[in-house]
């Protein structure tokens, strides 16, 4: 009898434990990223408030001192972008080597389609590192 907890045998392409990995690390981005969004926040200024104006009521209510939360996420939204980018960048050069080697009479096309593709990406990319940077300074 099969359980939920019993050890299945893997499908074809498939080892053992690749999915439980998977799940492992999609766990663990949710709760960094949820971690990362709950220190992002202010509380409420009624709670941070100290009624004899203390620390707290000086501090501006926030888990970060002055723009260091600002700081924190351009420099994490940058790398994200930069991430990003770097990934679609090579899935284009990738694919195109993979194109040209089927179908070496149509290299010529099929570098300058990736050429211009790869020029399109860098230039979002940089548009979202400015717009990081833009808000880490504001």
């Amino acid at each position: 009898m099969a359980t939920g907890n019993s050890l299945r045998l893997p499908h074809e392409g498939e080892r053992f434990g690749e999915i439980n990995v998977q799940r492992m690390v999609a766990k663990a981005s949710l709760l960094l990223m949820v971690l990362g969004v709950v220190m992002m926040l202010d509380p409420v200024p009624a709670m941070a408030a100290d009624p004899a104006g203390g620390a707290a009521a000086n501090s501006g209510g926030s888990f970060f001192p002055g723009n260091t939360a600002a700081n924190l996420g351009g420099a994490i939204g940058a790398g994200l972008v930069v991430m990003g980018g770097a990934a679609g960048i090579g899935r284009i050069g990738g694919s195109a080597v993979e194109s040209m080697a089927r179908q070496p009479e149509a290299a010529g096309n099929i570098s300058t389609a990736m050429i211009i593709t790869a020029a399109m990406i860098e230039g979002a990319t940089l548009f979202a590192v400015l717009g990081c940077f833009l808000a880490a300074i504001k």
